[in-house]
């Protein structure tokens, strides 16, 4: 006669996949992939992919960046969460902010912790300006475009006001796209007005909940136990980690370019977008 074993011996523990996504999206540096579709594609099938999944859950940790980034890995989140029939768990971290928050977005609910910082549902576009400072260091500038446009907010030209009316322009679009699918997702859960809501402001995670932004304040281990039990299992699917970039040959002058004493290629667009980067943590005090 066989022994009886316990039910939860025996009883298959439920398993939730879960997936990270931290850092700006579409930018890369030096240490660290940059977080877009293309990088993020294979671990988002294989968590929607994972035998016996009950949910898939994401911790969100980003400032924004991309939109169009943004909107790809949002999109292939909602797809697979379709087609393979599985509930999406987001929970922001220390930031959910602008493209970081249109990410949590994917989520079937949205959790935050109450000193998270939510929101920031806005575009925003920032350069600098350097025509004074040819005319002061003696150097002539010389431009050749085939279209009036092509040379549209050049920093080393004055701006003009048709091309930041257009850049305005496009920046409208861009918002009512972010707003329509914030609209979409969170629907009558919002407690505040459009003017409110939509100006590109952050808040905390408990007001954020306040606001209808998330649907309430928990973190990932937290909630899961609550809705499958204590003895639900994670399993963290990798999208790449970091990286340790390559150790690059010096800018050749052969190509007209100019040789940067001996510097790695590559090496001043990766200060630029770890400066860039920098910056989109600092807006939000980190």
């Amino acid at each position: 006669m066989k022994a009886l074993l316990p039910e939860k011996w025996t009883k298959p523990r439920p398993l939730v996949p879960v997936l990270r996504f931290s850092g700006p999206i579409g930018m890369t540096s030096p240490f660290r992939q940059e977080l877009s579709l293309p990088t993020v594609a294979a671990a988002i099938e294989k968590a929607f992919s994972m035998r016996g999944a009950k949910a898939v859950a994401i911790q969100i940790n980003s400032p924004g960046g991309a939109a169009v980034q943004s909107t790809l890995i949002h999109k292939r989140i909602r797809a697979l969460a379709a087609e393979k029939d599985l509930k999406v768990y987001t929970f922001c971290e220390d930031v959910a902010a602008s493209g970081g928050y249109m990410l949590s977005l994917a989520g079937d609910e949205i959790y935050a912790d109450p000193s998270s910082i939510v929101g920031s549902i806005g575009v925003i576009a920032a350069g600098f300006g350097f025509p004074g400072l040819m005319e002061k260091i003696g150097v002539e500038r010389r431009v050749y475009t085939a279209g009036k446009s092509k040379d549209t907010l050049d920093p080393f030209l004055p701006e003009k006001p048709a091309d930041v009316e257009r850049i305005k322009a496009i920046q409208l679009d861009v918002h009512e796209a972010f707003i329509d699918m914030v609209k979409s997702r969170r629907g009558d859960k919002l407690t505040k007005s459009d003017d409110e809501l939509f100006t590109g402001a952050f808040w905390s995670g408990k007001v954020a909940a306040e606001l209808g932004l998330v649907d309430g304040l928990s973190d990932l281990r937290t909630k899961m136990r609550e809705v499958f039990g204590e003895d639900v299992r994670f399993k963290l699917v990798s999208t790449g980690g970091g990286l340790l970039r390559r150790n690059k040959k010096s800018v050749s002058t052969s190509a007209g370019g100019f040789e940067l004493g001996g510097w790695p290629q590559g090496l001043a667009a990766d200060v630029i977008s770890a400066i860039e980067a920098r910056a989109l943590w600092s807006r939000f005090g980190l």
